[in-house]
């Protein structure tokens, strides 16, 4: 949690920025949700249950003459309470970009991209008779750095496609290589490749319904190329008064490089899929 705080920190003087300049723009929403069910003598059964979560996804744009800069900072953290399991974590990322474009038409940019993801907590799997350290700030991280052209028909939507492309896949551990596709003993793996990313950002409804969906494609230039990495994240917002809010966030992944191994001892890479509903406080900005 420290390590989001400093990230939200360091956007502050952007944001005192934002409201002195003309240039700049901001929007964002984030909150804290939260919930709680609770059983006494219930026949029916039932386990008592609390979860919560913190979430923050906020875009900071400069746009003067032909040049414009677009950075977008997104970080989440719950977690989830039973009287088995106690505390677990339900969620974790944090996603950073900054993207700096030259204009070459009304709609069409040169640009250049840099792209951040990694968790901020200790994450396990608790499959075994002992809970295992599995991921953890940077294990694994992925750092994307490309060139490219960037299409943007309105304030709204942005289509970036690089051919060339940089990625980066890093642990802090090598006990962690293999499991995140590094070669045994390796800290980093680097691809090149080809990659896109798609963004659509609304806020609906005189602002009472904020809809934000980023979409990361990448695919490298050596034997596995075809296969397509993704990354789709997703945040909707209804604000049902000046505070509360509704709030639906999704994520979904496929990585190649890393393989499950299935109930039936089958191995290969799986569709990764996480979504949370909640309701809780909120500040729009």
């Amino acid at each position: 949690m420290k390590k989001a705080m400093f990230f939200l920190a360091a956007l502050l003087p952007l944001s005192l920025a934002a409201q002195e300049e003309s240039a700049w723009s901001h929007s964002g929403l984030a909150g804290v949700n939260f919930s709680q069910t609770s059983f006494t003598n219930w026949s029916e059964g039932g386990e008592n249950s609390i979860a919560t979560n913190v979430y923050f996804n906020g875009s900071l744009n400069y746009k003067e003459g032909k040049n414009a800069w677009d950075n977008d900072l997104s970080a989440n953290y719950g977690l989830n309470y039973t009287d088995a399991t106690k505390w677990r974590k339900n969620i974790d990322n944090l996603n950073l970009s900054s993207k700096f474009g030259r204009q070459i038409t009304d709609k069409l940019y040169y640009a250049a991209l840099l792209d951040f993801k990694t968790q901020m907590g200790y994450g396990y799997d608790y499959s075994g008779a002992e809970r295992e350290l599995i991921s953890k700030f940077l294990t694994p991280g992925y750092l994307n750095i490309s060139v490219g052209l960037d299409y943007k028909p309105n304030d709204h939507i942005s289509a970036y496609y690089s051919p060339v492309s940089g990625k980066m896949t890093m642990v802090n551990d090598t006990v962690y290589s293999t499991r995140y596709g590094l070669d045994a003993g390796k800290k980093t793996r680097f691809e090149l490749g080809s990659s896109f990313k798609g963004i659509v950002n609304y806020s609906l409804l005189q602002d009472k319904l904020t809809v934000k969906s980023t979409l990361d494609l990448f695919t490298a230039y050596n034997e596995s190329f075809g296969n397509i990495d993704v990354n789709w994240d997703v945040l909707v917002g209804l604000n049902v008064t000046s505070l509360l809010t509704v709030t639906f966030q999704s994520t979904l992944k496929y990585d190649d490089d890393i393989k499950f191994i299935d109930a039936d001892g089958q191995h290969g890479a799986r569709v990764q899929f996480k979504e949370i509903l909640g309701v809780g406080l909120s500040y729009k900005f």
